[in-house]
């Protein structure tokens, strides 16, 4: 039986240095550290603050903290809608623990720590790859999955505070009111025009379905009341009578070559990724053989 062994194998610092390069947008690195190319010894002490995920992760606790929901975590399940803080502690969550498995891994050359650097970030990748092509080949059953989610949230508007901002933004950068039509608010307890509430915005809009005007520098906020019991004839002149499905779809028909060029971004970087953190692997396997 031969034994095969790498004449002067050694990690190549260009790789390693690279792979913690590349989650340098992630961490901050405070110490100096000293590697020796053949027993990949460092003698350091890292301090790694996670800028980013640290942010993201302080974000949404201070919003849940302000909304009361770290006092009564039972708030979490009694939300009908979508609570945007979900989205931020995800985000914070794994770029956190991407950002500490790729740098450490890369300074300490622990293959474990790479091996589920590279893994997650194909996991990742593989997922962006199956939901656009399920958008393209299933768009009818997209939109309407799409279309019941926006419906959901239009009812729940009020129960959250950060829900009610991120739809408001929604329709006031679309320049678009409810999912199909205004008449989508008619869900909503607070602005139904049925039953005998007597909510002083029953059958109105909220402010960010209104016409406004640049000039004006504040807001009304109670620009869209009784809207919708004149005729939809006038809606016009107070009102965004556009869906939010419709504007959504112009905007992305219109933005399709920006879009695809963002995701072929990230994806080459997603790659680049994978391919520093699968050769250092290769570059520590290699010294480890060889001694």
């Amino acid at each position: 039986m031969y034994y095969y062994r790498y004449e002067n194998a050694e990690i190549s610092c260009c790789y390693k240095y690279l792979m913690f390069s590349y989650n340098v947008i992630f961490w901050v690195r405070d110490a100096h550290t000293h590697t020796h190319a053949h027993t990949r010894k460092h003698s350091d002490v890292l301090v790694l603050f996670q800028l980013a995920g640290v942010a993201f992760i302080s974000v949404g606790l201070w919003a849940w903290s302000e909304k009361g929901v770290l006092q009564d975590l039972s708030q979490v399940t009694r939300l009908h809608g979508f609570d945007p803080v979900w989205l931020v502690l995800v985000v914070g969550g794994v770029t956190f623990i991407l950002g500490f498995a790729g740098c450490v891994g890369a300074l300490r050359e622990n293959i474990c720590l790479l091996r589920f650097f590279s893994g997650v970030i194909g996991l990742i990748f593989f997922l962006e790859l199956t939901a656009a092509v399920l958008v393209v080949v299933f768009q009818a059953q997209v939109r309407d999955w799409i279309n019941e989610f926006f419906l959901a949230n239009i009812r729940a508007y009020r129960d959250d505070i950060d829900l009610q901002n991120l739809i408001d933004s929604l329709q006031r950068m679309n320049l678009c009111c409810g999912a199909q039509d205004p008449m989508d608010w008619d869900l909503n307890v607070y602005f139904s025009c049925n039953g005998t509430h007597r909510s002083r915005e029953k059958c109105g809009v909220p402010f960010s379905c209104c016409n406004t005007d640049p000039a004006d520098s504040v807001v009304n906020t109670q620009c869209g009341y009784d809207v919708r019991r004149k005729n939809q004839s006038e809606w016009t002149d107070h009102i965004y009578i556009k869906g939010c499905m419709a504007a959504m779809e112009d905007w992305l028909t219109g933005n399709l070559y920006a879009v695809a060029i963002v995701f072929v971004l990230i994806s080459l970087l997603q790659m680049v990724g994978i391919y520093l953190a699968r050769t250092l692997i290769s570059d520590i396997e290699k010294v480890k053989f060889s001694y």
